[in-house]
């Protein structure tokens, strides 16, 4: 046998299955092998030592360690020239290297360094979670988890690209082939082994980042309008009067339902103290005033928030704070102490504001207590979302931020069950990784940071899709985290409860339909009927040629209308903020419907649709009411009604380099694309986002007597 540790090159896609005795590797690389039709490599050891055990039951030493090293390398050399695209390798040096260690503590230099050489494409780390089988050089069952340690830490080690196996054999080569193919893909396009193995462990599936590097050659589809969505023209008005038959209605049939409120408040409140977190980066106090900051700037929003300083809820917790560390604080300049208020509250030592989620920050003060957006979150569901004394409330957050929203939910809870009678049921999701995107330079190249590594975002409120799927009830109120009032509580219930009102009434008109169309009850008839409620109450424009369909065409084409998710939206009149608003759009297919559609979805090039965006009347404030299960008690898989077409290409910042990441259709845009959507106008008191801190300071977030001296 030549001694020859050298690896033969090849184009050939080798993967090395590594892991413990006994942990399916053989079992695994004949499947592999079998499925894609080519060869597999041996365990050359196991025939030498089984043959040392057999003549004269000598079992293995150190000094075998070489022999199967050489012995190894030639049977992987030699299956090369007849494999086929793939080689997978039952064992390897690496295997050898790590017994030597194990056993014998210690490893011939020879046989360290060519292991580290030796190249394959990819590791499948064989798990423990398989039934031990002894055999006659199988001697340490009760030492696996240590030896698996050993193992996958000596990948780690050396660097080698590796994804650890588990499950029955069933399960392994199904993981293992769906992976493989995958690799294949990845290495055609450019991408390392490496590179693979890091998406994988983040847990994007690779098809989805083809997509995205494909959306981002091709760009994002902009919406096609036809129209503003206006009143009486796709939106509806509805009189205080109605509102309070449509909220009564509510509250005689919602002991029928069960109901969760659904809150979107992952992320940081960043955003909300951008102004000053720039005035802390710019600003040298030794060099300027702020005053000249301001003028050199321009920044109005500093001012703003200088002089209304102490109307913030949070004023009086930070001066107290600043006195205790600066017992001279009184006898600083008025710049100094306005400085240290702002850099306090940011201050990661301190109230770290800016690093917090929205929905533990002080947004309201009362006689009594300051509050936080959980607090009127939970006090609105009390109010609005409760049926026979209990209501469900559901927050998505960040990982990061769990603990914190936990704490700030024991404080409250119990003050607002015992207030109320009525019991809280507060759940948690955080937005699946597998929906991030992976960020790429302005030349559409994946950006990499100075590791090397590659740079994966949030894909948006869009992927909170498949949080609101995992939602059981009949009726979810969806609403911001920031959205939340402090006085007017009561004008808030009423048109959150009309708003139910209207979509339980749509809701049982629609099920009446669909449940007479299974019993085979709809007559010729009828079906003028069903058409005017379609184009009338849910505002769908039916095809011009459906007059010609058959009788049986006809109730096809109405249940596939019909059979779908329902929303009702409020819509504020439009003052200037930014977002989406209700719009009369037309799809690829031509099919015409009521969308929100956001500014960066229009082509704004185009000066018709530009035209048409700007004479939008009315804003989308994130206030929905929806229905998620079918006419029998289904719940609907509501990834089906998505338009994957829209989304959106933001532009951020990495490493002080400007990138870009993709982010999914909105959840209340294209995640809702094919949705029944009614649009109904509702008065600005229900929109009281906070944005930036100084919205703190308008009249819906100040205490009462301070609205009454304005």
């Amino acid at each position: 046998m030549e001694k020859n540790l050298r690896q033969q090159k090849t184009n050939i896609i080798k993967i090395a299955l590594f892991g413990p005795e006994s942990t399916g590797k053989t079992t695994l690389a004949k499947q592999l092998a079998a499925f894609y039709e080519t060869e597999w490599v041996p365990e050359f050891a196991r025939d030498y030592l089984q043959e040392k055990w057999e003549v004269n039951k000598h079992i293995c030493v150190e000094e075998d360690m070489m022999p199967i090293a050489y012995g190894q390398v030639a049977l992987e050399n030699e299956k090369l020239y007849t494999a086929q695209k793939y080689l997978f390798c039952d064992t390897n040096l690496m295997v050898t290297k790590v017994f030597s260690e194990v056993y014998y503590g210690f490893c011939n230099p020879l046989l360290e360094e060519a292991a580290l050489e030796h190249d394959y494409d990819l590791f499948f780390l064989t798990d423990i979670d398989v039934p031990w089988e002894k055999d006659d050089i199988r001697d340490s069952p009760n030492k696996r988890e240590t030896v698996f340690s050993v193992f996958k830490q000596t990948l780690i080690d050396s660097k080698k690209p590796f994804i650890t196996l588990s499950g029955d054999k069933e399960t392994r080569l199904a993981k293992a082939t769906a992976i493989i193919d995958n690799l294949t893909i990845a290495k055609k396009r450019g991408f390392s082994s490496t590179d693979f193995v890091e998406i994988y462990d983040h847990g994007i599936p690779f098809e989805n980042i083809l997509k995205q590097l494909k959306i981002f050659k091709k760009g994002v589809s902009k919406s096609n309008l036809i129209s503003p969505a206006t009143i009486n023209n796709g939106i509806l008005s509805l009189s205080d009067v109605d509102f309070e038959e449509k909220a009564g209605f509510f509250d005689d049939n919602k002991a029928n339902f069960k109901i969760c409120k659904f809150i979107p408040a992952s992320g940081a409140a960043t955003r909300m103290f951008k102004f000053l977190i720039a005035f802390l980066n710019d600003y040298d106090i030794q060099k300027e005033t702020i005053n000249s900051y301001i003028n050199r700037k321009n920044d109005n929003d500093l001012s703003i928030f200088i002089v209304a300083m102490d109307k913030f809820p949070f004023f009086k917790a930070v001066d107290k704070k600043l006195r205790i560390i600066y017992p001279h604080f009184n006898t600083l300049d008025r710049d100094h102490k306005n400085y240290y208020f702002i850099k306090l509250l940011l201050s990661s030592n301190y109230f770290d504001f800016s690093n917090k989620p929205k929905a533990v920050l002080p947004f309201h003060k009362y006689e009594t207590h300051i509050a936080n957006p959980i607090e009127e979150h939970l006090n609105e569901c009390v109010h609005y979302a409760a049926t026979n004394k209990a209501s469900n409330l559901h927050f998505t957050v960040s990982e990061t931020h769990l603990e914190l929203f936990e704490k700030a939910i024991e404080e409250v809870k119990q003050k607002v069950e015992s207030e109320s009678g009525t019991q809280i049921h507060i759940s948690f999701s955080y937005q699946n990784k597998r929906t991030d995107s992976i960020v790429v330079d302005i030349k559409d190249n994946v950006f990499r940071n100075q590791k090397g590594s590659f740079v994966f975002r949030p894909g948006g409120h869009g992927a909170l899709i498949e949080n609101l799927n995992k939602i059981d009830a009949d009726i979810i109120f969806i609403k911001n985290i920031d959205n939340v009032i402090q006085n007017h509580i009561d004008k808030i219930t009423l048109y959150k409860k009309g708003l139910a009102g209207i979509l339980i009434e749509l809701q049982q008109k629609v099920f009446g339909y669909l449940d007479a169309i299974e019993k085979e009850k709809i007559k010729e008839k009828d079906i003028q009927e069903i058409v005017d409620f379609l184009m009338q109450k849910l505002c769908i424009k039916m095809t011009s040629d459906f007059n010609k369909f058959t009788f049986e065409n006809k109730i096809s084409k109405i249940k596939e209308l019909l059979d779908r998710p329902i929303r009702v939206c409020g819509m504020v009149k439009n003052e200037g903020e930014a977002g989406g608003g209700p719009f009369w759009t037309r799809n690829d297919k031509g099919d015409i419907s009521l969308q929100i559609v956001e500014t960066s979805q229009v082509d704004l090039t185009n000066k018709k649709q530009k035209s048409i965006l700007e004479e939008s009347t009315h804003f989308n404030p994130v206030d929905l009411v929806c229905s998620t299960k079918n006419y029998k008690g289904e719940k609907y898989d509501l990834t089906q009604f998505v338009d994957h077409n829209t989304g959106f290409i933001v532009e951020k910042s990495a490493e002080g380099k400007i990138v870009k990441n993709y982010e999914l259709p909105g959840l209340w845009n294209g995640g809702m694309s094919n949705w029944l959507t009614i649009f109904v106008a509702v008065p600005l008191i229900t929109f009281n986002p906070v944005k930036t801190v100084n919205d703190l300071l308008k009249q819906a977030h100040q205490p009462q007597k301070w609205i009454s001296e304005e």
